[in-house]
Formats: structure tokens, C-alpha cells, sequence
């Protein structure tokens, strides 16, 4: 899938992509197609004075991005209210050249900046849990055993607008010196692809007779 890189200015200096800037992009459609396609991002942070990394899932609703965890998440609260740099990459394929310095990936990346903010209220809690888990498996929600509120009084759910972001992409084929396209040495991409498996029920599944929805 193509996509375009619409002539749209960055929200503030520290997203505008510097190297290669012709593979950045700040539409806010392309940013929501990238971040739909995924569900498991990088959010940084510092604590206690040094910088962290840690993977969590996310979700999109509108203009914002979600994640939530237990009560008890160092991540959560850390971030609560304080900087943070989402970041989420889509590997599509390896680009290979007739030199190792040309060598290259296909990819679609989006960072964003902000201040995430705690969903308080029960009731708009179980309406993101219901979009976070039709994003995984649609359709699953009213199929589960209703959610217990004692569930919703441990987790917490952080909310992040997205307004300071970019996305960096970079599609097609190889791209070298004139001179080496003659070097007689396969030059291409190999494609990357998210594949999904057979479903593999636990036991309780296998002895309960349940068949798999999908």
C-alpha cells in the first residue's frame, strides 16, 4: 500500500524528521492508518533520573491513543501527567543492494509527544476496554463473561492526544550508485508480513467441546 506524503507542516520542531525529510509525513490521516495497523508500541520516559523504554499494547479512539495496566505499574505511574515519547514501527521489508552501504528497510514509524492523562471515570473505563478488545478480536466483547467492577477499579487506563506527532516511511525498491547496478548480485526487497496462526485452544476449551469463531 502506497501512501502519500501530503505537504502538511509539523506541529512543533522537535517531530519534524530530519534525516532523509523527504520520508517524513504530519497528515493526520496517515498517522491514524499507521497506528490502526498495530497494536504493540514503545513508550520512553525517565525515572529516577535515567531514561526507560517499555512495550505495551495500545489503541486508538479518535484523537487519542490508549493504554492501560494494573493500579500497580511502575509504567503507568511514571508517565502519568509527564512527558512521554510514543513510538510504533511497522517493518514491511528488507531492501537489499549491490553494496552493504546501500542496504535499507521498508517501514512505516510514528512518534508522539505529550502528556498522558488517567481515564477516571467507571464507566468511560469499560467503554475504551470494550474498543481496545473489539481492535483485537472484533466481536469478542459481548461473548465474555461481563466484567466485574472490582476489575475496573484495578486497572488503570492513561489517555494520550495526539497532537505533536510524525510519521517516517520509506517504501519501494533499492536505491545505489549507477555504477554497482551492474555488480552481479541479487538487488530487491524481501518482504515482511504478520501472519496469523491457527487457533490453539487451552484445555478446558478442548474438553468443553467449544469450536473457535474464527
Amino acid at each position: 500500500m502506497k501512501y502519500a506524503h501530503p505537504k502538511t507542516q509539523p506541529a512543533t520542531p522537535r517531530v519534524r524528521v530530519k534525516r532523509l525529510r523527504e520520508r517524513g509525513c504530519y497528515d493526520r490521516h496517515t498517522i491514524y492508518r499507521i497506528l490502526d495497523a498495530g497494536v504493540l508500541c514503545q513508550i520512553g520516559f525517565l525515572f529516577d533520573g535515567a531514561p526507560v523504554v517499555i512495550p505495551t499494547l495500545y489503541w486508538r479512539t479518535g484523537a487519542h491513543l490508549y493504554f492501560h495496566g494494573s493500579k500497580g505499574s511502575r509504567l503507568l505511574k511514571a508517565i502519568e501527567g509527564n512527558e512521554i515519547c510514543f513510538s510504533t514501527t511497522k517493518l514491511d521489508g528488507l531492501v537489499l543492494t549491490r553494496s552493504a552501504f546501500h542496504h535499507s528497510a521498508n517501514y512505516r514509524s510514528v512518534t508522539v509527544f505529550g502528556r498522558p492523562t488517567p481515564v477516571t471515570a467507571a464507566k468511560q473505563k469499560v467503554i475504551h476496554l470494550r474498543d481496545f478488545m473489539e481492535k483485537l478480536v472484533p466481536d469478542r466483547w459481548d461473548t465474555l463473561r461481563p466484567i466485574k467492577q472490582k476489575e475496573i477499579q484495578a486497572t488503570t487506563i492513561l489517555s494520550l492526544p495526539i497532537k505533536e506527532f510524525s510519521a517516517k516511511i520509506r517504501e519501494g525498491g533499492p536505491v545505489e550508485d549507477p555504477k554497482d547496478l551492474h555488480w552481479p548480485v541479487w538487488a530487491g526487497v524481501i518482504p515482511f508480513r504478520v501472519e496469523v496462526g491457527p487457533p490453539q485452544p487451552d484445555s478446558n476449551t478442548i474438553a468443553n467441546r467449544i469450536e473457535s469463531p474464527f
